[in-house]
């Protein structure tokens, strides 16, 4: 602190100037608009923030400035969040600028954060509502503008990392009036086709006005009803949107969203190989068991003459069996032998003979009986061929008119005057001249 009195140097007015200032106004936001622009060299922005009575210097150094996704430009509208600070070289109040947004942005935050805390009241973020990714997918459904760089970027990363997998577009307009109904329907279309295992909804970066549609209540109630797993990919890895916490995954950029849905070709084949050796070292510890049980089991066999010894008294055992069975079975075929003789030999041959007299009347009527039926099936087609003979028809007074070539002619207009022509009568035929008379 200065005292009266005291005599100072320019440095040391100008620094406690400086720790008044950056001791007594804290970090805030600023608004104004931009002008004297200017870029240096060292990548540091040099300009001034005014209003429509006064302006003030600013500067933001270059490791601030590059996290800023958009360019600023002259005569725009902007609210910096800036420390209130002066350059003690030439004794300038200036602004140091921590962080830059165009104007509108806190009200657009100020949105953002009340949808996101009713929805989450709501529990539209709740983890257990959430499904899980598929890791082999048999289709994936993409959601984003079909001029986006997004979508080149994820079909690129579906082709390098599974190429196999189809993939259907549903097209929406990501930014726009309309972008929040557009992907709100185009979800809405995905469930209801169910066609696909997974959906990613994506789009590049941009400011807080461009990702919008992904901040409304629409889309997030859409992704919530969606039966489908889907994985968000919208922006920056910085960029939060509402649909990132309603959505299954979030992914931090469109191509981290292709990655989450789909399975690496090379990951798989790598574990396959694992699996393979791992398989392979089973298979021959399992071969090395078994020849170890074989060496115990030849330990166990019995010596072969021993094993000759039970089986030679096993023999005789049914040996023994074999022929008390015989002597049984002996002795029933002679019973049976014996009660055949004597029925062999007291026949009965008074019931046989009658037996083979009815039999023979039966074969003689049977015979006759086919004759008579085979005679009567004979007269019958001799009548119907004599009704089909054409002899018969021409008999009763009709006759049958051929051309030169032999063919039949059944209209007068198949004739020409002075073709030769034969007629058939019942007995006998003429050859004729066609004179006159033709149609």
């Amino acid at each position: 602190m200065l005292k009266m009195n005291m005599i100072v140097t320019v440095s040391e007015l100008n620094r406690s100037a400086r720790q008044l200032l950056e001791q007594n106004f804290p970090l805030m936001w600023i608004a104004g608009e931009i002008s004297n622009l200017t870029r240096a060299a060292s990548g540091h922005w040099y300009f001034s923030l005014k209003d429509e009575s006064a302006s003030v210097r600013c500067v933001m150094f270059r490791q601030k400035n590059q996290l800023l996704d958009w360019v600023p430009l002259e005569g725009m509208q902007v609210e910096a969040r800036a420390l209130v600070t002066l350059y003690e070289a030439r004794g300038d109040f200036q602004l140091g600028v921590e962080a830059l947004r165009k104007s509108g942005q806190g009200a657009a935050f100020e949105a953002f954060l009340r949808l996101k805390e009713k929805l989450e009241k709501a529990g539209l973020f709740d983890p257990e509502r959430k499904q899980a990714i598929p890791p082999f997918p048999k289709r994936i459904g993409i959601i984003t503008s079909r001029r986006a760089a997004a979508l080149h970027d994820i079909l690129k990363t579906l082709e390098r990392r599974m190429p196999s997998i189809p993939v259907i577009i549903y097209p929406a307009a990501v930014q726009g009036q309309d972008a929040a109904e557009q992907i709100a329907s185009a979800i809405a279309e995905a469930a209801r086709h169910r066609v696909c295992d997974t959906l990613i909804l994506a789009r590049g970066g941009g400011s807080i006005e461009d990702i919008s549609a992904f901040n409304s209540e629409i889309v997030a109630q859409a992704v919530a009803d969606c039966p489908i797993p889907i994985v968000c990919g919208v922006g920056h890895e910085t960029d939060f949107t509402i649909a990132d916490f309603v959505a299954d995954r979030r992914a931090p950029t469109p191509t981290g969203a292709a990655e989450l849905a789909s399975p690496n070709r090379e990951d798989l084949a790598r574990r396959l190989g694992i699996l393979h050796g791992r398989l392979h070292r089973m298979i021959g510890h399992a071969i090395e068991s078994r020849m170890q049980h074989v060496d115990h089991l030849a330990r166990r066999v019995v010596h072969p003459k021993e094993k000759m010894n039970h089986q030679h008294l096993h023999l005789r055992h049914l040996a023994l069996r074999l022929n008390a069975s015989s002597s049984r079975q002996f002795e029933q075929r002679l019973w049976r032998v014996g009660h055949l003789a004597q029925r062999i030999f007291k026949p009965d041959l008074a019931s046989r003979r009658a037996r083979t007299e009815g039999a023979g009347r039966e074969l003689h009527d049977g015979i006759l009986g086919y004759f008579r039926d085979s005679r009567e099936a004979l007269q019958n087609l001799e009548t119907h061929l004599g009704h089909l003979n054409p002899q018969s028809v021409l008999a009763r007074g009709y006759s049958m008119v051929q051309n030169e070539a032999g063919g039949i002619v059944s209209d007068a207009g198949q004739l020409a005057v002075g073709e030769k022509i034969r007629i058939t009568f019942g007995k006998g035929s003429v050859a004729a001249e066609v004179l006159s008379g033709l149609p």
